[in-house]
C-alpha cells in the first residue's frame, strides 16, 4: 500500500510542482515556472508537496501577509510577503489528475492549517470558485462572498478559516 509523505519543498522539486501545475489550472491562471522559483526561495516553510513512492503528486503553497485578502499581485510574485505576517494565503492546491479523488488533497489542506496553527497564525486566507465552495467548508473555511480578485480573467470567492 502506497503511503503519503508530506514534506517541505525543495528546489529540486521545481520542474514536477510546475508540471502539476500546468495540468491542473487553466494557462491563464497557472503559476509559471519563475514564480515558484520564488515562492520556493522566499518561503519554502509555507510550500508542502505530497509524494507516494519518491514522485510528487501534489502540493499546496502559499505566502504571509498582514492584509485579510489576497491580492492578485500575490499570485505573480512574491513582494507582498511578510515572513512574520498574522495570516497565511493558499496560492494553490494541486493534485495531478491522475491522483484525484483520493483524498490526498483533504490531506494536504489539513497538513497546511496545522502548520498555520503551529506557527501561530491568526488565519488562513484562499479564493476559490464557486464549485469549491462547499468544498472549502468542510475545513471550516468561511465565505465572504465575491472577491476583488480577476486573476487569471475568473470570478473567484475570497475565503477564511480564522483560528
Amino acid at each position: 500500500m502506497n503511503v503519503l509523505k508530506i514534506r517541505n519543498v525543495l528546489p529540486e522539486d521545481l520542474d514536477s510542482v510546475t508540471e502539476i501545475e500546468s495540468v491542473c489550472f487553466p494557462s491563464a491562471e497557472a503559476a509559471k515556472r519563475n514564480v515558484f522559483k520564488d515562492r520556493i526561495s522566499s518561503f519554502p516553510e509555507g510550500f508542502f508537496v505530497a509524494e507516494l513512492d519518491n514522485q510528487i503528486i501534489g502540493f499546496i503553497n502559499g505566502g504571509a501577509t498582514n492584509k485579510k485578502h489576497i491580492e492578485d499581485e500575490f499570485f505573480e510574485n512574491m513582494n507582498l510577503h511578510i515572513p512574520n505576517g498574522e495570516n497565511i494565503a493558499i496560492f494553490g492546491l494541486d493534485v495531478h489528475p491522475d491522483y484525484q479523488r483520493n483524498g490526498y488533497a483533504k490531506k494536504l489542506i489539513n497538513h497546511f492549517i496545522t502548520a498555520a496553527k503551529n506557527d501561530g497564525r491568526i488565519r488562513v486566507l484562499l479564493t476559490c470558485k464557486e464549485h469549491l465552495i462547499k468544498y472549502y467548508e468542510q475545513f471550516g473555511f468561511i465565505n465572504e462572498g465575491v472577491s476583488q480578485s480577476v486573476h487569471g480573467g475568473a470570478k473567484w470567492y475570497d475565503m477564511y478559516l480564522a483560528f
